[in-house]
């Protein structure tokens, strides 16, 4: 659900399924260089509905096609950017080609450290949610992928974009093994109005507005923890029940560590909600391990989500407060640049909602 093509490349740093597919360079001359990239993803996936029926299909699960670019400004100073499509590999012919944006950004990094602006994931996903799961399409759920619904909603594509959006970040280097980042998703008053899914427009922009968000991450030898608050200050979200109108503030912390080709890490991430008069919280504590057995990987996560009866009942039509969501899953290496892989996912939800199988090939160039 959440991976990416970024997220493909480095994932072999501990042995996982991507294998080492490199991009090809175009231009590397006199300091600047321009690199394509990209891959194909088709799989096959059964779930179970909201009316506990299943569904299958063949479907196109996130290929991309993207460039990346770079020139040295002056030996301390470098300037690049990177720019990801997607297509739909499955139904080409009617799917209209390179038909949506993935992250599009651009920016300067040096001794420094990193500064950019555009689009990209957003850093509680990066440095809290992806090392528990970041799979080939089952996650457990979480305060950005489920922000529509921030707790019950439907579990599959359910992907926020405009999470990812209108964003400008800074980055320091490590020092000590310390690192931190600051940032900002900035919403003008000529923007339209948008929501968490992209669809109803349930989130309103009403006049300017720059959110804030942050986080500091610690490593040393082979174990890191981070911490990330993000204020959703951009997000009023409406009960369309009730028109009620509520807002959320996310904030987590990650502990992993990693021994040769084995990954642990642990999760606590609270997405506290304002509504009507009161406030609730909705937790989420997950365990997360990943193994690289030298032809593929082999995964797993297990997340309780517990929340404040009332938040579960303004967020959730159903009133549920606690959900046990189990994943797991496997890839197979055929080649450095191809592999397969099978998901399943459990999420506890009334009728079974969102639980199945997924399996699906990778080529990656």
């Amino acid at each position: 659900m959440k991976k990416t093509l970024l997220a493909t490349a480095v994932a072999g740093a501990i042995g996982a399924s991507a294998g080492a597919a490199q991009a090809a360079t175009i231009y590397n001359q006199d300091g600047t260089q321009l690199d394509l990239y990209g891959n194909i993803q088709i799989a096959y996936k059964s779930l179970d509905n909201a009316a506990g029926d299943s569904e299958d299909e063949l479907f196109d699960n996130g290929s991309t096609v993207g460039f990346s670019g770079q020139h040295i400004i002056n030996p301390g100073l470098t300037g690049y950017f990177k720019a990801e499509f997607e297509h739909n590999a499955d139904e080409e012919k009617i799917g209209g080609g390179l038909n949506s944006g993935d992250q599009a950004y651009m920016g300067l990094k040096g001794n420094f450290g990193d500064a950019r602006v555009g689009s990209w994931d957003p850093l509680i996903d990066d440095w809290v949610q992806d090392p528990i799961t970041n799979n080939e399409y089952f996650d457990v759920s979480d305060s950005t992928t489920d922000l529509g619904g921030l707790y019950g909603g439907t579990l599959s594509d359910t992907v926020d974009t405009d999470r990812e959006g209108d964003k400008i970040q800074y980055m320091s280097p490590s020092l000590g093994g310390l690192q931190f980042a600051v940032g900002s998703q900035y919403k003008g008053d000529a923007e339209d109005e948008f929501n968490a899914n992209g669809a109803n427009p349930d989130i309103s922009s009403n006049g300017s507005n720059a959110s804030f968000f942050g986080g500091l991450k610690y490593t040393v030898g082979a174990f890191s923890i981070a911490g990330v608050y993000d204020d959703l200050d951009n997000y009023d979200l409406r009960d369309e029940t009730t028109g009620d109108e509520y807002s959320a503030k996310a904030y987590g912390v990650n502990a992993q560590y990693t021994m040769d080709a084995l990954r642990l890490s642990a999760k606590v991430e609270n997405t506290d909600v304002d509504y009507a008069d009161d406030s609730g919280d909705i937790m989420r504590y997950a365990l997360g391990a990943r193994y690289g057995y030298g032809f593929g990987d082999v995964y797993g996560a297990y997340q309780r989500v517990d929340a404040d009866e009332e938040v579960a009942n303004v967020v959730d039509s159903g009133g549920d407060d606690s959900f046990n969501e189990f994943s797991l899953g496997a890839t197979y290496n055929l080649s450095p640049a191809m592999y397969t892989f099978v998901e399943y996912a459990q999420y506890d939800r009334t009728n079974d909602e969102g639980d199945g199988v997924a399996v699906g090939a990778v080529y990656s160039f």
